[in-house]
């Protein structure tokens, strides 16, 4: 029994030995693992290294022109730099030094700041824009970059009154604003940002970059004597809006200008689209006709103006809205009450009036449109490109008649447009749907964004007064309204000189 108890106690110390040396071996091993990081890259692994601190800490040591670049107390790793931690007997250590000379190499540094993201929103009216990306050191650099946009578009005092509700009630005249927003859905959140981007510090550069977009050379005129805020803007491709905008020192176009002084003249073209919606009653004229009447009891040879012309006064009430500075082509709503009656003009000739195969040509011009009415764009630049007619809007619905303005035949006619058109739209080279009227004295006159049912024909001789078509939005258009252009010598856009409609009736 003694001899079956001590192989029994040996057996026990035996496999109580070994259990302690495999746990002992196991902590030991344990022990001699090693906590280590193993760097990617842009996916790829880069090396393990034991001291994540150290490399940020060389990272940060060694950029110094980058932190002085931009005024910041740390440099951090790429965007594609990725950290684990892992225990591991690897022993296949790469120094931190390494490690920081491939990520030189192979990318670029990163810095805290903001990323803004523009979202052009899908419009059916406008041509598709890619979204832009923007980077700011700080956000406040993009919010005054914002608000300087606004004011170029908006006097401060404007602004400033919207914000806080203190807005001038309307009493018999004036306009307030309802409503004013970006119509792209802007994003901005912190970021780290590659050094390699642009990213903008100033915000006099950024809102220079929202204004004016990817043209960036800067264009200026030295004013001389005889210079006005029309005639400089008029000569370098800009309407007056335009000009105030680029030179907001300036509050209108009767402001005095230096001779010798530098304004400047570059064509704007903003990256946002700013929108105000603008309620606003406003006292218009309205233009008189002429007549022609007949006094058989005087010479063929007797002319005379027996009535004076005296343009009447519409109260007009509108909304509208205002893109950008410049006001949309149509209006959501228009009403109307008559301050003062309209007087035609009335010429006496002597003689009887013609008949049988007379055609009237008027001798006088008639407005082709219903009253009221309001001009949305006169007879100037806008946006770099000459608008060669005035647009009459006469409110925010399709179907209003349209007039010949005087007597003549029909020569040219465009029906294949859709009746509401877009920005840019080239549908009868951006005119839409249009007819042209010559009048065989020289001149010629064009209806333009019409609706398809034109209810004329090429080579029909037309009356002062007649319904040539009606009211549309067709080609190039932002709303209901007629583009009416008048031109001398030749046809429109072949040979003709585009003349200022209002010089017809004044």
């Amino acid at each position: 029994m003694k001899k079956k108890e001590k192989i029994k106690t040996v057996l026990i110390t035996s496999i109580v030995g070994l259990i302690l040396l495999i746990i002992g071996l196991t902590t030991r091993d344990f022990d001699y693992a090693n906590k280590v990081y193993q760097i990617y890259l842009n996916g790829n692994k880069i090396g393990l290294i034991q001291d994540k601190d150290e490399l940020y800490a060389l990272i940060n040591e060694e950029q110094k022109e980058i932190k002085e670049n931009y005024g910041v107390d740390n440099v951090y790793p790429p965007n594609g730099f990725v950290i684990k931690e892992y225990n591991t007997y690897d022993g296949n250590i790469t120094s931190a030094k390494s490690i920081y000379e491939t990520i030189k190499k192979e990318d670029d540094f990163t810095i805290q700041g903001y990323t803004i993201k523009i979202k052009f929103n899908e419009d059916e009216q406008e041509e598709q824009k890619e979204d832009i990306t923007l980077y700011v050191l700080e956000e406040d650099t993009f919010k005054k970059a914002l608000l300087n946009v606004i004011t170029t578009f908006v006097d401060a005092d404007t602004f400033d009154a919207y914000i806080h509700h203190t807005q001038t009630p309307i009493s018999d005249v004036g306009e307030i604003i309802e409503d004013m927003y970006f119509k792209e859905t802007i994003t901005i959140k912190p970021s780290f940002i590659s050094v390699n981007e642009k990213i903008y510090t100033d915000p006099v550069e950024l809102t220079q970059y929202l204004l004016f977009g990817t043209n960036q050379e800067k264009s200026s005129y030295t004013v001389k004597e005889g210079d006005t805020i029309a005639s400089i803007a008029n000569s370098n491709k800009l309407n007056v809006q335009e000009f105030l905008i680029a030179n907001p020192k300036f509050k209108n176009e009767n402001s005095i200008l230096t001779i010798g002084s530098k304004v400047d003249v570059t064509l704007i073209n903003p990256v946002l689209t700013f929108i105000e919606n603008i309620h606003s009653v406003t006292d218009e004229e309205q233009e008189y006709e002429k007549e022609e009447k007949y006094d058989a009891t005087k010479s063929y040879s007797f002319q005379e103006v027996t009535q004076n012309g005296i343009t009447g006064i519409e109260r007009i009430t509108k909304d509208m809205q205002v893109v950008n500075g410049e006001p949309n082509q149509g209006v959501s709503k228009l009403t109307s009450v008559t301050i003062r009656e309209v007087q035609n003009e009335i010429i006496t000739k002597g003689g009887y009036k013609p008949t049988g195969s007379y055609v009237d040509t008027g001798g006088v011009w008639g407005w082709p449109t219903n009253r009221p009415y309001t001009i949305s764009t006169g007879f100037e630049y806008r946006w770099g490109s000459f608008h060669n007619g005035i647009d009459i809007s006469t409110g925010p619905y399709m179907g209003s008649p349209i007039y010949a303005s005087r007597g003549g035949t029909v020569i040219e006619i465009e029906t294949g447009c859709d009746n509401v058109g877009y920005y840019r739209n080239q549908c009868g080279g951006t005119y839409g749907n249009h007819v042209v009227i010559n009048h065989n004295n020289g001149y010629y006159t064009m209806y333009a964004h019409l609706m398809q049912n034109v209810i004329v024909n090429v080579g029909d001789k037309v009356t002062r007064g007649q319904i040539i078509g009606y009211m549309g939005s067709s080609g190039s258009s932002t709303g209901p309204h007629l583009h009416f252009g008048v031109s001398y010598g030749g046809e429109p856009n072949h040979g003709g000189s585009w003349q200022n409609p209002w010089s017809l009736f004044r």
